[in-house]
């Protein structure tokens, strides 16, 4: 058991005024399973290409170990997957492989396929065994369920569970919690270390701020109330040391020790506000704005939005929905869960292409899909690819007010920088907030969001559960975070099972 000992550590990127890391120091025991939270945008990402010598830094990082992160670039993509194993780990052992992969609930047979043909889910779990293949590595683990259904997310979590000495970066609260001992957050000033899962740091935080807010309040009552009274007493001391002068009095000198007194008293009183005042600045720097999102949906239109009559839905060949009947009610917050390729993206396209929108929908479409008259359908899709070009020419392209666009997305912790910032070079989770964002400015009918919280950080993730809730918009979506499906789905169709 070592340590890794982060030291003074201060970064900024190339050309950027702002520090992502200012004199930072903490430690990391190596046998710690460690959760990464912090909201998107804040250096998860790069404190831990950091860790791996990818940029120069001022301070010191200290380890006994070699750092190894995930996901691996692969090389050639159309290798045999037991020759990507051998690119990335020239000196792994077949037996070894092979155990690590039946931990994730794989057969060593897919070490004899291609691996472009390999789903991501597949792909995702093949490149995790590679990474705990080697010893005396600290393992830098970077968002893995990005590509993992429910039963995916489940599998890994176990194995992981079982594992330890590596930083998991992951949004998945119920997938933390499963697997980590620790946490590490970056907060808005600090990085801290907090033992226990992601719960039990969520609750202590919120115990920390309920405490700095209700400081804050007593510091605020008490400066006022000692300004007032500093005030008073100087104005007394001045009122006594001007009577001095007055014909009347017959010992100048005891009223004028009086209202140095006095003007000693206001001084004091005037240092308690000061020291007031600096405890107030220590307060409230690392409390999360979690404000209150609004959708603005149209509410008031038919009482079904859409049906469906045994709808079947292929590819050339290949059917990946058969049968499948829906009728979806207004207020209804459906959500479409399954194994990764069972069709769930295929079922969205299919009705975005009766409603004209310019998606790729299924080749073959049997059966019937009918939707309301004049309805208005919000899109939010998996890919962020599209996004390119400054946020005032997206907002002009999308129909959307800007200044109410940025106003969202500063909800969702978005800063003026950012704004600013060409949108191809926005973190993920900070693209998808666009997208989310821009969808909550229309005003739909319904909405459908395929697997739109990918990337997206966990506090922004609540308070779009929140505003669904507060809401009630009529609502189709994808999505493998079971805590979220739970929160707010009122269905849950799984096509798998179908």
């Amino acid at each position: 058991m070592s340590q890794i000992k982060i030291s003074q550590l201060t970064f900024a990127y190339e050309g950027s005024y702002d520090n992502v890391f200012e004199n930072v120091s903490f430690q990391i025991d190596t046998n710690w399973k460690l959760g990464f939270t912090g909201r998107n945008g804040r250096g998860k990402t790069t404190f831990l290409k950091l860790l791996m010598g990818e940029y120069p830094y001022q301070g010191k990082i200290h380890a006994s170990v070699t750092f190894d992160y995930f996901p691996y670039i692969v090389p050639n993509n159309t290798s045999i997957t037991e020759e990507v194993v051998a690119s990335i780990y020239p000196n792994y052992e077949y037996w070894a492989i092979c155990k690590e992969l039946s931990l994730l609930d794989l057969d060593e047979s897919i070490l004899q396929r291609s691996f472009e043909t390999l789903s991501q889910g597949e792909k995702t779990k093949v490149l995790l065994a590679i990474l705990f293949l080697r010893h005396n590595h600290f393992l830098l683990i970077d968002e893995p369920t990005n590509h993992l259904d429910l039963e995916g997310r489940a599998c890994v979590a176990n194995y992981l569970k079982k594992k330890k000495g590596f930083i998991l970066v992951s949004h998945d609260r119920l997938f933390l919690d499963h697997i980590i001992d620790h946490v590490l957050s970056i907060n808005k000033t600090n990085i801290e270390i907090q033992k226990g899962n992601f719960s039990s740091w969520m609750k202590n935080k919120h115990y920390q701020d309920q405490f700095e807010l209700a400081e804050n309040e007593k510091l605020v009552k008490d400066i006022k109330r000692l300004g007032d009274s500093a005030k008073r007493t100087a104005g007394w001391s001045n009122l006594i040391e001007k009577s001095k002068f007055n014909p009347d009095v017959m010992d100048r000198g005891f009223v004028g020790h009086k209202a140095a007194k006095m003007m000693k008293r206001a001084k004091a009183i005037e240092q308690r506000r000061e020291k007031a005042i600096e405890e107030k600045q220590k307060l409230l720097k690392n409390i999360e704005s979690a404000d209150h999102l609004e959708i603005k949906h149209e509410a008031h239109f038919a009482e079904v939005l859409l049906s469906m009559d045994n709808l079947s839905l292929s590819y050339g060949d290949v059917a990946v929905i058969k049968g499948f009947n829906l009728k979806l009610e207004r207020g209804s917050r459906l959500a479409i869960v399954g194994g990764n390729g069972s069709g769930k993206s295929s079922l969205v396209k299919a009705i975005l292409g009766v409603m004209g929108t310019q998606v790729q929908s299924p080749e073959v479409v049997e059966g019937q899909i009918k939707v309301a008259k004049d309805l208005k359908v919000s899109y939010v899709s998996q890919d962020t690819s599209m996004l390119v070009g400054s946020l005032r020419e997206f907002a002009l392209d999308r129909g959307i007010d800007e200044g109410l666009l940025k106003s969202i997305l500063a909800k969702l912790d978005f800063n003026t920088i950012q704004f600013e910032k060409e949108l191809s070079n926005l973190s993920e989770g900070q693209k998808k907030k666009v997208l989310l964002a821009a969808s909550i400015c229309d005003r739909a009918h319904l909405y459908i969001w395929d697997e739109p919280l990918n990337y997206v950080d966990i506090l922004s993730r609540i308070q779009i559960e929140d505003m669904i809730k507060a809401y009630e918009p009529t609502l189709i979506f994808i999505e493998h975070d079971q805590a979220f499906i739970e929160d707010v789905a009122t269905d849950v169709i799984n096509v798998s099972a179908r």
